[in-house]
């Protein structure tokens, strides 16, 4: 009898996480408001210091929307967008704009040294952690955590959230304690190295 109601409890957490998972060809007709910014697909915004959203991790897209929403992460421009978005909309747009190809820009030559040891290495002096340990060697992100994909996304975009969490005008969301503490011990000079090497990594 514990197996079966053990199977029967199973059997309905999975078809929750089923029915909970976004659907992207539902996304797409919501994802067209956001292309006067993002682009078409997420993957080319008008404005560096717009993200890029094409790929960028589904989990990670859904929290972020989530917070938006709420007002728990203040943009501006973003300001009612999603107001009347259902839950499971903000999941269907997540998953449309992961499945959306990514497009890698040119890092700075004179920057990838420096940006590629803090990405790999981090700083041991100042205690900085390597990126590479959330968000992978090659910039993919960590899906199941909730850490985004950052090749390739926009260096000004990097740059200025880097900052939002280092001055603590970014401080919501799971993960935000973890970027805040790390963007704590980062120089500018860093912030814009790492921030233009991840936009060329791939």
């Amino acid at each position: 009898m514990k197996k079966l109601i053990a199977g029967v409890v199973l059997g309905v957490g999975l078809i929750a996480m089923a029915h909970g998972a976004g659907d992207p060809e539902a996304g797409e007709e919501n994802a067209e408001t956001c292309a006067s910014c993002h682009g078409k697909g997420g993957a080319k915004p008008v404005m560096g210091v717009y993200p890029k959203l094409s790929g960028i991790g589904e989990k990670y897209l859904y929290q972020q929307l989530v917070l938006i929403k709420d007002k728990d992460r203040e943009i501006s421009e973003m300001s009612g967008l999603l107001d009347d978005m259902s839950d499971q909309d903000l999941q269907d747009l997540a998953a449309y704009f992961n499945e959306q190809k990514i497009s890698v820009a040119q890092a700075d030559p004179d920057l990838v040294d420096e940006g590629k040891a803090i990405y790999r290495g981090g700083n041991l002096a100042s205690g900085v952690p390597s990126c590479a340990g959330c968000h992978s060697p090659r910039g993919a992100g960590n899906e199941p955590a909730g850490y985004p994909r950052l090749s390739g996304q926009s260096a000004e975009y990097v740059e200025k959230q880097l900052k939002a969490y280092r001055d603590g005008d970014r401080s919501g969301g799971p993960n935000s304690a973890i970027m805040m503490d790390v963007a704590a011990k980062l120089t500018d000079a860093e912030i814009e190295a790492v921030s233009s090497y991840v936009s060329g990594l791939n």
